[in-house]
């Protein structure tokens, strides 16, 4: 169309890379990382917003993808689990979960591992309420609880100056 604009969709930051999404009013933000981007570490749990699974950073903030209509983040910034570690080297966090054993069966670890990390950005020094209250809401199915919580514990202390690497 020649002088009029082309709408070329919903446009979102996501990992640090600008794209542009199909309007749709009934699709989420988890059905468009997942089947439009290709980003399946964020997982589709129960649909409801009730486990966690789909859990990403927008705008710095948890949110619940499943739950979260695509055209209400136009503009945001989207931090999935694929956008954590930089160049091959992987996060404070996402190590603390590796060395600590924070994970069974994995499908909860990408939800965890992206709400850690927006508690730890906001809070670095988090004490153990704080650390269960930021993660309460996202059900871990074999019950990993004690060992995700020490991941985080371990990947503040790793944060702190003077901290381990």
């Amino acid at each position: 169309m020649t002088g009029g604009t082309v709408d070329h969709g919903i446009r979102l930051t996501v990992n640090g890379r600008e794209v542009a999404v199909a309007p749709h009013p009934d699709r989420s933000l988890l059905e468009v990382l997942r089947y439009e981007l290709g980003l399946t570490g964020t997982k589709y749990g129960c649909g409801e917003g009730e486990c966690g699974a789909c859990t990403v950073l927008v705008d710095g903030g948890p949110a619940r993808a499943c739950q979260l209509p695509v055209a209400e983040v136009e503009g945001a910034m989207i931090l999935t689990v694929e956008g954590l570690a930089r160049d091959g080297a992987l996060t404070d966090v996402q190590r603390a979960f590796v060395e600590t054993g924070a994970f069974q069966c994995g499908f909860c670890t990408p939800g965890m591992v992206v709400r850690a990390t927006g508690l730890l950005a906001r809070n670095p020094h988090p004490s153990d309420g704080e650390i269960r209250e930021a993660l309460d809401g996202n059900l871990c199915r074999c019950g990993g609880y004690t060992r995700i919580r020490e991941a985080v514990r371990r990947a503040a202390e790793a944060a702190a100056p003077g901290g381990s690497p």
